[in-house]
């Protein structure tokens, strides 16, 4: 850690007390659901395999393990791209391992052979099947049915030589009695791993260690050489705690999705895993790529990225306000990059290859015209400054970089800018606030 002067430490973690230790198989991996689970959003465009592609190499510099390539038993569209992923994986030597959703019936698991018999390897088969009386009760399933589905499934694949994940779908809802009976079915068929789903976002963290302590007991009764694979949902905004927790329970995958799209309000964000990883010393990985694998799922998917997005948003690393630049601007003066990533950021923009930035607005203060003229390499004379300070102020949001261009122009000229002229965005502002009174 950074000392100061007095050789002390500039942050006290009560994260990491003394003597904690972040609990996590050292063997930890993880699983990239982006190009299965994440375009099942009603929202996004399904990317190009152009795109798919690139995203497969982003994935592979990031140093994620495995990635979910789609859903063969949805059609000839879906498996040529399987095609082309799994090919492309096999042609450039690359670390990431793939996997395919499947139902647990034959029809879905069939495409799946002959792709893996095409490319001259075996994909990994996730065969999911939904375990929750909710969910049985609107099928109409017995649980006499789901073990023969179950049993079906699992044997054919692996019987054609695939590796298998068993998946129960809703898992957190799911009774200890089928969850025994599912998972031992499948692991006794031939399962090599089974994959424990929050697939609605019930779970709580507290919820994740009291299932993950059963399922892992249970596990090592059946066969201790079977992995553990956590997948989770984010409807109530608890997918990155819980997938933290299930880590810290020994889990021995998990699954995550770029930006956390997915299903109704979307899965784990692997970004922001990502991060938490690094940030708790699990991994230590280069993640200079991450901005880059977020860009382009966003413009691939046609996915916005909200401008107060966690550290890949607009305004993660991005402030105006005079307090919080005044500091930042201070520790830069001391001319130390690493405090000035950190004094007002939790996490440092370094990590993820950006940059802190100063901009100007109604609630910043002279430093921070100061130091933004200083980058540009434009020297902050008194009028110039004062003159930005009061179109500054006359405004309700940041000032753009070329109405701040414009008047360094108006300076440069000698002349005086039009500072009693709002902008037109800020008229329309205006105008709708005197609107929405009167109507009162």
């Amino acid at each position: 850690m950074k000392k100061d002067l007095k050789d002390k430490p500039l942050i006290y973690d009560w994260n990491k007390r003394k003597g904690f230790k972040f609990r996590h198989k050292e063997t930890l991996q993880l699983d990239d659901e982006t190009l299965r689970d994440g375009l099942q959003s009603p929202s996004i465009t399904d990317p190009t395999i152009e795109e798919k592609l690139e995203l497969i190499e982003l994935m592979e510099d990031l140093g994620i393990d495995a990635a979910d390539i789609g859903l063969p038993g949805s059609g000839p569209r879906a498996q040529y791209d399987i095609l082309t992923i799994a090919g492309h994986i096999s042609k450039n030597r690359m670390k990431i391992r793939p996997n395919c959703a499947v139902r647990t019936v034959k029809q879905d698991i069939t495409p799946l052979i002959e792709i893996s018999q095409k490319v001259g390897y075996p994909i990994e088969a996730c065969t999911f099947i939904g375990s929750s009386p909710i969910r049985q009760f609107a099928e109409d399933w017995t649980l006499d049915k789901m073990v023969k589905l179950t049993e079906e499934a699992v044997s054919y694949a692996a019987e054609n030589d695939l590796p298998v994940m068993y998946v129960t779908e809703d898992t957190t809802r799911a009774d200890p009695r089928t969850l025994k009976k599912l998972y031992k079915t499948a692991i006794e068929a031939g399962a090599r791993r089974i994959c424990v789903c929050d697939t609605v976002g019930h779970a709580t963290t507290i919820g994740v260690y009291y299932l993950m302590k059963y399922i892992q007991t249970m596990v090592k009764k059946i066969n201790p050489e079977v992995k553990i694979d956590w997948h989770g949902h984010s409807d109530r905004g608890l997918a990155i705690p819980n997938t933290m927790a299930a880590i810290a329970q020994g889990v021995d995958r998990v699954h995550a999705t770029a930006l956390g799209i997915g299903e109704r309000v979307g899965n784990t964000a692997m970004d922001l895993l990502l991060v938490n990883l690094n940030l708790e010393g699990i991994y230590n990985r280069d993640l200079t790529k991450l901005a880059r694998y977020c860009q382009l799922v966003s413009e691939a998917c046609d996915v916005p990225i909200p401008p107060n997005y966690p550290v890949m948003g607009r305004d993660a690393f991005r402030t105006s306000t005079g307090v919080h630049a005044a500091a930042i601007i201070k520790a830069k003066n001391k001319g130390d990059d690493w405090l000035a990533d950190r004094v007002y950021s939790g996490v440092p923009a370094s990590m993820v290859g950006l940059r802190q930035m100063i901009d100007i607005g109604f609630m910043s203060g002279v430093s921070n015209i100061v130091f933004w003229l200083k980058q540009r390499g434009i020297e902050p004379e008194e009028k110039l400054v004062d003159e930005i300070f009061r179109a500054a102020k006359q405004h309700n949001r940041v000032l753009s970089e070329e109405e701040v261009e414009e008047i360094i122009k108006y300076h440069e000229l000698e002349e005086e800018p039009p500072l009693d002229t709002l902008s037109q965005w800020d008229k329309e502002i205006k105008s709708n606030r005197k609107k929405g009174k009167k109507k009162k």
